[in-house]
């Protein structure tokens, strides 16, 4: 009989312990499950250790959001990308893709800069940059800083509305007072001065909310170019440091040039006043200045007077 209990006891323990941890099994496999999706997009995101984060802002309803990319690749290629990036924009339509702005320069030792900025419906900003990058990489540059930022302009213009509506009704009740009548010339100057002053900031509130609409509706982006002459090497460390030396050199070449030609004035002031002071002009001007003859030029032998 206490053996039958004992097995009783033990087969009843084990079954609890079972029961127990199947829950615990599923819920494991359940959250390693969640975090390979979640983790999936983040590895598409990028293409190697040197890409960037593949972090994108989800769609809010009412954040406008601003984004900038900066870039470096060859000089040469700054003028064939920022043509295919614009091309890009124009195949999109006006109402959906705008250029606002467009910068070529170039610098010393043909080192060029550019930078391209548009305004793009929101849905089709995070694919666009996208591409922008894409084409980059093509012409063997980088992407080398992004950022995009996101302002909360629908609880702006909420808070907007709700100031607008309360100065709405106190502009009616004022405007109601003005109407009725029987009141006094100083209480209707300040009535109509406070109702002037209400329309004033009623149409400062509607102005707001005109410019918070515009920035949901049309996302600011950005392209920056930077010219690097090193590319052209084919990333060649020994090309690299050639061409380091080579700077180097022109830059020691135009100080040694600067310095003598910042010194050369001072030094030629130097020589005449060194052959003045060593002339006879100069011997003459010491000895009266000690007061004593300057010293007569011998005479050749002979030339002198005759002895007695």
């Amino acid at each position: 009989m206490a053996r039958f209990l004992t097995c009783s006891i033990v087969a009843g323990c084990a079954l609890v312990a079972a029961c127990s941890k199947a829950p615990d099994r599923q819920e494991q496999s359940v959250t390693t499950m969640d975090v390979r999706e979640a983790a999936a997009p983040q590895e598409a995101a990028g293409s190697g250790p040197m890409a960037p984060p593949g972090i994108v802002p989800n769609a809010a309803p009412g954040v406008a959001f601003n984004y900038r990319y900066a870039f470096v690749l060859p000089s040469k290629s700054i003028s064939a990308v920022q043509e295919s990036h614009a091309a890009a924009c124009e195949k999109l339509g006006i109402t959906r893709c705008r250029i606002t702005g467009m910068h070529y320069t170039l610098h010393d030792e043909d080192r060029v800069t550019g930078q391209l900025s548009f305004k793009l419906a929101p849905e089709l900003a995070r694919g666009f940059g996208k591409e922008g990058i894409s084409a980059v990489e093509k012409a063997a540059g980088r992407l080398v800083d992004a950022a995009i930022e996101g302002t909360d302009v629908g609880t702006q213009i909420t808070a907007s509305q709700r100031r607008s509506a309360d100065l709405q009704a106190e502009l009616s009740r004022i405007e109601a007072r003005l109407a009725a009548g029987g009141i006094g010339d100083r209480e209707r100057a300040e009535l109509t001065e406070q109702a002037q002053q209400m329309r004033q900031q009623l149409s400062g509130e509607r102005q707001s909310r005109s410019e918070g609409e515009e920035q949901l509706a049309n996302t600011p982006m950005t392209f920056d170019y930077t010219g690097d002459e090193s590319f052209t090497l084919g990333g060649n460390p020994v090309g690299n440091a050639a061409q380091g030396a080579w700077d180097s050199l022109i830059t020691m070449i135009a100080f040694v040039l600067m310095a003598i030609g910042v010194a050369l004035p001072w030094l030629a002031m130097l020589a005449v006043l060194l052959w003045v002071w060593r002339s006879r002009t100069g011997l003459w001007l010491r000895g009266k200045v000690r007061g004593k003859p300057a010293p007569e030029k011998a005479l050749p032998a002979g030339d002198g007077p005759s002895a007695a």
